[in-house]
C-alpha cells in the first residue's frame, strides 16, 4: 500500500468519525429535551443540521430537487449533514 493510498484512508476514516460523531450528538441532543419537546430534527453544534424522522418520499425530494431553493448544498433530508440540491446544480451546470 503506497502511502497516497494510506493518507486517502486515513481521511476517509476521519470523516466516518466525524460523521458518528455527530450523530451520536444529534441523538443526545434530542434524548436530553423532554419527551413531548423532541423533534428529532434541529441543529447539532449551531451549526451542523440533522433530521432523524423517518423518511418521506415528499420530503426527500423536497430536499434534493428543490426549484425554488438555489442553494446548492441544503441541509439533509434524513441523517446528519447537508444534501446536494440537484435542481440548483441543473441550473448552475447550464449557465
Amino acid at each position: 500500500m503506497n502511502a497516497e493510498h494510506k493518507t486517502r484512508n486515513v481521511a476517509i476514516d476521519l470523516i466516518r468519525v466525524i460523521g458518528f460523531g455527530l450523530l451520536i450528538a444529534s441523538v443526545v441532543r434530542e434524548l436530553r429535551l423532554p419527551k413531548q419537546r423532541r423533534t428529532w430534527h434541529g441543529v447539532v453544534f449551531g451549526r451542523v443540521p440533522y433530521d432523524l424522522r423517518p423518511p418521506k418520499i415528499a420530503r426527500l425530494k423536497g430536499v434534493i430537487w428543490n426549484r425554488s431553493n438555489q442553494q446548492l448544498l441544503v441541509p439533509t433530508a434524513f441523517g446528519v449533514g447537508w444534501t446536494v440540491n440537484l435542481a440548483a446544480l441543473r441550473t448552475r451546470l447550464a449557465r
